[in-house]
């Protein structure tokens, strides 16, 4: 960054099973698209060249921790479509020393054409270190629900791999774990709140796995991490998550006298006795403890849980808000303690609706300087989401989005009720796939607010699989060559819905021009019919930074200009940019 003056990320990094290696992702100006490095940690020198285009996460160490496998894009053909960009990727095998171009085709549609993989089958191979087995697992990089294969470690050094089909898409798998010979895996099929099944691989047919954790009676089982004596599962009850060691017996809290979440820190518990979690709750920092199986806790102080000096005491609400059918969509409101609640509350309701994506509690120290200005933070978890897992979410999913944004709506009006904020005070906030909440809710009830931010959002539904990341999000949103679907993209696509001689709210459009995964012309486009159509006298401001992409990789500086200048505008719209805290 410093010789470039462009900021570059950490995208990811991997440390190899021994801790002496590390392999790191670095990406320029918000692109993520990174090149995988690989760093020897006695020398502090690099081993090789960067090996380009290899911008996910899908890197795994062999059980030697000597050799590492990838998944590598094509290089670009000139003049091809980009939505070519992420078909027919390769999973590499790459030993320490070796120049990539030595790299052995491990896994691919262009690599196993016996196996009939889709082109967007875009895989990694992963290891446990006392196993015998490899797991090749698929998305489409936006549905987790893949294709799973395994194989034997010992065919890494014969000619051809025997990849043996363990699961599709339909199997519901979501989240994978490997153990010697057993394979973990959290699945939602005949379980829409999610168990946890376990499948010994000497005889790889689901038809044999046996259920480890049940499906919850209540709560919705996120993800699961295996430790050196217990399964440790991640349960949500509405914004809250508890983690729960799983031992053979009666499940049990691994803080039951924690207020907020607890959430295990990656797979720290894979190596260690003592599993690690962060605590994570509405009204204060997180820490980072340490649980033993005799159930007693330590402050690792990694993290300094102390809240900012000055910073007002803030109080939390979480209701639930019957939408349009009387579906109940939970809604936390974080505010300071002791606000009146007078309806001129200046008010910003954040929602997203994609992917299964819930807010959870979560302490976010940037919200403060909003708070302290009797700002008031409303999150809602509107269909889509996983509040009650997946049903919830199917229920705001291609043809059902429209209640994405219906219960948005319900939020925004149980927040005029109750006199948190009124028409004058209350802006609305979505990000990426939340550009389709923020811009719907806006285009259908566009007098509920005084402001929006369309944050790097798909404005322009019917057009974004025309557009590399767009071609892989046909999963979660629909395509335009079905009729249903496209009927259902048109609704859901702000850009066609916003209508000439209507008074909209003032709205900020802000994008980087390097973002990967929302193309920079869906605020463009949006931004121009919004000045077009609106006849409030409303500013509609597109703010773009040359340098930046979808906010990932942003420089700590980038972010908070970015988030003054959110601030800023929604405070000058709701006539509050001159208030003292």
């Amino acid at each position: 960054s410093k010789s470039s003056g462009v900021p570059h990320a950490i995208n990811y990094f991997v440390p190899s099973w021994d801790g002496r290696t590390l392999a790191y992702g670095v990406s320029a100006g918000g692109s993520e698209d990174a090149s995988l490095q690989l760093l020897d940690l006695r020398s502090g020198q690099a081993i090789g060249a960067p090996i380009p285009r290899v911008p996910e996460a899908l890197v795994h160490w062999a059980p030697d921790s000597r050799s590492l496998t990838y998944n590598q894009l094509r290089a670009p053909v000139p003049g091809e479509p980009e939505t070519e960009k992420y078909k027919d990727s390769t999973v590499y095998w790459l030993k320490l020393g070796d120049d990539a171009a030595k790299a052995r085709p491990l896994f691919g549609p262009l690599v196993n054409r016996e196996l009939k993989l889709d082109r967007l089958d875009v895989a990694g191979i992963e290891f446990d270190p006392a196993s015998r087995h490899m797991i090749a697992r698929t998305t489409d990089t936006t549905a987790p629900e893949g294709k799973l294969f395994v194989a034997p470690v010992s065919a890494l050094k014969a000619s051809t791999i025997a990849w043996r089909q363990i699961s599709g898409f339909d199997d519901k798998i979501t989240a994978i774990a490997l153990r010697r010979d057993t394979l973990y895996l959290r699945t939602y099929a005949n379980a829409p709140r999610g168990r946890v099944i376990a499948l010994d691989l000497a005889q790889p047919e689901l038809k044999n796995a046996r259920t480890v954790v049940p499906e919850p009676a209540s709560g919705v089982l996120l993800d699961f991490h295996l430790g050196r004596d217990a399964l440790y599962a991640e349960v949500r009850e509405g914004f809250t998550v508890r983690l729960l060691r799983h031992a053979g017996t009666a499940p049990t809290d691994v803080a039951p006298m924690l207020a907020g979440s607890a959430f295990a820190v990656d797979d720290a518990a894979h190596a260690y006795r003592d599993v690690y979690f962060a605590t994570s709750a509405w009204t204060e920092p997180s820490r980072i403890l340490r649980a033993t199986p005799q159930g007693g806790l330590e402050d690792t102080h990694l993290r300094q849980a102390r809240m900012p000096a000055g910073a007002p005491a803030l109080t939390v609400s979480e209701v639930k808000v019957p939408s349009h059918d009387g579906a109940p969509v939970p809604l936390a409101i974080v505010h300071k303690k002791g606000l009146v609640l007078d309806g001129r509350n200046p008010t910003l309701l954040v929602g997203y609706g994609a992917y299964g994506f819930s807010f959870e509690a979560r302490f976010d120290a940037r919200s403060l300087a909003w708070i302290e200005r009797g700002g008031v933070m409303a999150y809602a978890n509107v269909r889509g989401s996983g509040a009650y897992g997946d049903p919830w979410y199917r229920a705001g999913f291609k043809t059902t989005k429209p209640n994405t944004w219906k219960d948005g709506i319900a939020c925004a009006q149980y927040l005029i009720a109750q006199r948190y904020a009124s028409p004058q005070t209350l802006g609305v906030w979505g990000t990426s796939a939340g550009g389709i909440f923020v811009g719907r809710s806006v285009t259908t009830a566009p007098e509920l607010f005084a402001a929006a931010i369309f944050d790097v959002g798909i404005m322009d539904a019917v057009r974004a699989e025309e557009s590399a990341n767009g071609a892989t999000n046909v999963s979660e949103f629909g395509t335009v060559k079905d009729a249903q679907e496209f009927r259902a993209l048109l609704e859901m696509s702000t850009y066609h819905q916003i209508k000439d001689g209507v008074a909209y709210p003032a709205v900020l459009l802000v994008h980087g021009m390097n973002d990967p995964r929302v193309d920079v012309w869906h605020s463009a486009k949006a931004a121009a019919r919004l000045q077009a159509a609106s006849t409030s006298g409303r500013p509609v401001l597109l703010r773009l930074d040359e340098q930046a992409g979808h906010g990932v990789g942003s420089t700590a500086q980038q972010s908070f200009s970015k988030l003054a200048d959110v601030y800023s505008f929604l405070l000058w719209q709701f006539g509050k940019l001159n208030a003292t805290p």
